[in-house]
């Protein structure tokens, strides 16, 4: 078979320059490019995009994660269950914080975090359970919150790869009591760096307020600056009006995006099915995943890369395990889900500008064999 395209894993999704650069050169020009009313209103937008009411803007997803663990009451000396299948990130930040990073197993079959093993792993130290949606494939949230309220533990979730994505019918973004999501540069959508943090809890203003003082130096924004006693620790993690102007510009064409993803998902679902030495991810029937990337668990891993490159179509591991990493030493077990998993797992293109020709091209090349 002819190489007949050249498909990458990310490509960055940008609005017509027509509608974006207008609306950045008025805000650049316009006196005002810290954080201010355009902040507000990408908020809002936000939030109606996944579901909630209440979302904290921060210039990082990792700053967003920080947030999120200090919000809950995360300490130095606590526990948070996590997940070694992920980008660094999501754990340096439970580091950030002071906690210990515990690690619970994952499903081999797709990546999540898995509830019996997070089970396994609560301990009186344990303050809170941080969940990442794999891929954009939501976790079991129904078994994770259950286990969580049963010891009045906080659930938060890692939704980097997930925008778009629902469980239960509901928008990823409406059920954990914080929901960080990542507009960095290769995500479903970017502001080119930039992090929200959706906020459900029942004192949802009260956590709101301590946020946003937690974003900018441990100060009220609203209030005269000369006037603030600075009570607690914060730090420089707000967004401005620049990014949050490529924010607002992205929404008005940000759906079409993350369903061409997940049409191009549901294809693979189908079409990638009963191939030999490859499986794809199974997952609760509850879950619709946004699909950030496609996983395939392979056999002849190295034959299957080098197969598809031969054919144009970019694949990759994407993130190291993070237990692996030394940094993370003191925190190391057994993790025969994740050995399993890690052993086959490689990530296709299924973004959007994966068109019909390419998809069809992807599965006749993998149907081919290596």
């Amino acid at each position: 078979m002819r190489k007949q395209f050249d498909i990458p894993l990310f490509k960055v999704f940008m609005p017509p320059r027509e509608r974006l650069l207008p609306a950045l050169e008025q805000v650049l020009y316009s006196g005002q490019i810290s954080e201010g009313e355009p902040v507000l209103q990408f908020e809002r937008r936000f939030g109606s995009l996944v579901g909630s009411g209440n979302v904290l803007s921060f210039y990082s997803g990792t700053a967003a994660l920080h947030a999120a663990l200090v919000l809950a009451g995360v300490q130095p000396g606590d526990e948070v269950i996590s997940t070694a299948m992920t980008a660094e990130p999501s754990n340096m930040a439970i580091l950030h914080a002071g906690a210990k990073v515990v690690w619970a197993d994952i499903d081999p079959a797709n990546g999540n975090i898995d509830p019996l093993a997070i089970g396994r792993c609560i301990s009186p130290a344990t303050r809170a359970i941080l969940v990442v949606h794999y891929g954009g494939v939501p976790a079991p949230l129904a078994a994770i919150r259950a286990l969580a309220a049963a010891d009045d533990i906080v659930v938060i979730e890692d939704a980097a790869h997930a925008l778009g994505a629902r469980y239960a019918g509901a928008p990823i973004g409406s059920h954990g009591d914080y929901v960080m999501f990542s507009l960095q540069a290769i995500k479903h959508m970017t502001t080119v760096d930039g992090g929200m943090l959706a906020c459900n809890m029942q004192n949802a203003d009260a956590i709101l307020a301590a946020g946003r003082k937690f974003r900018w130096f441990g100060i009220d924004r609203a209030a005269p600056r000369t006037e603030v006693d600075v009570a607690s620790v914060g730090y420089k993690y707000h967004m401005n009006n620049v990014t949050a102007t490529i924010g607002l510009t992205q929404l008005d064409f940000i759906r079409p995006v993350i369903d061409r993803h997940i049409a191009n998902g549901r294809y693979f679902d189908t079409h990638l099915s009963g191939i030999t030495d490859l499986q794809t991810c199974v997952f609760e029937a509850v879950a619709e995943p946004s699909y950030w990337f496609y996983t395939v668990l392979v056999e002849n891993r190295e034959g299957f890369i080098r197969h598809l490159a031969e054919h144009g179509i970019a694949s990759s591991m994407a993130h190291k395990r993070n237990d692996w990493h030394s940094v993370f030493s003191d925190s190391r077990t057994e993790l025969p889900g994740l050995d399993q998993f890690y052993s086959r797992m490689i990530h296709i293109p299924c973004g959007w500008w994966v068109g019909d020709a390419e998809r069809e091209y992807m599965v006749d090349v993998i149907r081919a064999g290596w």
